[in-house]
């Protein structure tokens, strides 16, 4: 049996191929969503309905043999169903139609292999910030949650008002409408359920590269300086080995400097930060709100929430309140395969007590002292004036023989 997905416009049988046509007909079971399926009012065939259950439905159709094809919306395989029904059936042929994306472009006339896309379709939007930060172009696609005047007011909310959005409604079909707005007209813009939001900067906004400037982040008063400086901050960002997809956990994350920067560098992963001091909590959050890093952020003292937390690619440890061995017995516990823990140290009794607790937990262990200085204007002179040394511990499994 060969299973025929189908894509389908707005405009719905209009534009479909007669050779398509031809084999819904002669198909014995005709599946899609409400919206495609009532296209086809007079199928004398069976219909299934895919909302819901997907997978038990799908499971079924490998031991019958009915002629079955499959609609779907615009091309199956961009955020659709095509490539999920060719992953666990045989004999999947895909055709596709035109995408709401290629509509949407041709519509404001904009060439579309330069943007970004991303999906907030039955998805969170945790984490859009900083993965809209400096991008020329961005595409949406949206759901009657997410949707047009939401994506404003987050946008709003990190100070992004170098966009302006373009609202794509029932592209294809007769009641298709698109038009431009700035983000305070978008936030107030009640769009139809059926919408793609495409993004445009007026004018690029920085990306700061690794290694952001110390007197941008918002410090508590007056014990200002309590904050990872930026130089021993870049390299325990390095130790830490970041990927775009990592999972990232700061403990005693104070303003928030590595939970952002990290967040920057993996910007289809997550950050989870906590913070006991209520005071510096709050400087993090306005940090992260400033810089455009969507983080998770918990007052508490760690271990606490970290149950809540997904496992870790790699854990930053900057304060640990004074329950060290707990703390870190309860990340290697946590911390995947490949990952790896980072902790600052600021005195020798927390760099022997780590380097105890993770060879008793079987971790390789690498150790930099990081003792800086930067320079500093004196009369007509330049001095310097030295960082407190800190020891920088890498510990990662060690490989299973």
């Amino acid at each position: 049996m060969t299973i025929k997905v189908i894509g389908i416009g707005e405009d719905g049988t209009d534009t479909l191929l007669p050779q398509y046509m031809e084999w819904i007909q002669q198909s014995e079971r005709l599946a899609g969503g409400h919206r495609q399926l009532a296209f086809f009012p007079e199928y004398a065939g069976e219909k299934v309905i895919l909302e819901g259950g997907l997978k038990n439905k799908i499971a079924e159709w490998k031991s019958d043999t009915k002629q079955t094809v499959v609609l779907a919306s615009g091309d199956p395989l961009f955020y659709g169903i095509g490539s999920y029904l060719a992953k666990k059936l045989p004999n999947v042929e895909i055709y596709p139609s035109l995408s709401s994306i290629q509509l949407a472009f041709a519509a404001i006339q904009e060439s579309w292999n330069d943007a970004v896309y991303i999906s907030v379709h039955g998805r969170s939007m945790k984490g859009l910030a900083q993965k809209v930060h400096g991008k020329k172009k961005v595409c949406l696609l949206t759901d009657q949650t997410n949707n047009p005047a939401k994506i404003a007011q987050y946008l709003q909310k990190y100070g992004m008002n170098e966009y302006d959005i373009c609202v794509a409604e029932h592209l294809g079909g007769e009641k298709e409408k698109v038009k431009w707005y700035t983000l305070e007209e978008a936030s107030r813009y009640e769009a139809a359920p059926l919408n793609v939001v495409i993004l445009k900067a007026k004018k690029l906004a920085q990306r700061r590269s690794i290694g952001f400037p110390d007197d941008i982040f918002r410090q508590r008063k007056p014990d200002k300086g309590l904050i990872t400086k930026k130089e021993v901050r870049v390299l325990s960002l390095a130790a830490l080995n970041l990927q775009t997809d990592s999972i990232v956990w700061d403990i005693g994350t104070c303003t928030g400097s590595v939970a952002i920067e990290a967040a920057h560098l993996a910007v289809d992963g997550a950050v989870y930060a906590i913070e006991k001091n209520e005071a510096d909590l709050d400087s993090a959050k306005e940090n992260a709100k400033t810089l455009r890093a969507d983080i998770h952020l918990y007052h508490g003292k760690a271990p606490e929430h970290l149950e809540e937390w997904p496992d870790p690619d790699a854990v930053f440890i900057g304060g640990t309140g004074g329950n060290l061995q707990k703390l870190l017995e309860t990340i290697t516990e946590r911390l995947q395969s490949e990952g790896r823990i980072v902790l600052n140290a600021a005195t020798i009794e927390t760099l022997h007590e780590a380097m105890e607790v993770f060879k008793r937990q079987n971790f390789a262990v690498d150790v930099t002292m990081a003792h800086l200085a930067r320079s500093k204007p004196i009369l007509h002179m330049t001095r310097f004036e030295g960082l407190n040394p800190v020891y920088i511990i890498t510990a990662t499994h060690k490989e299973r023989e």
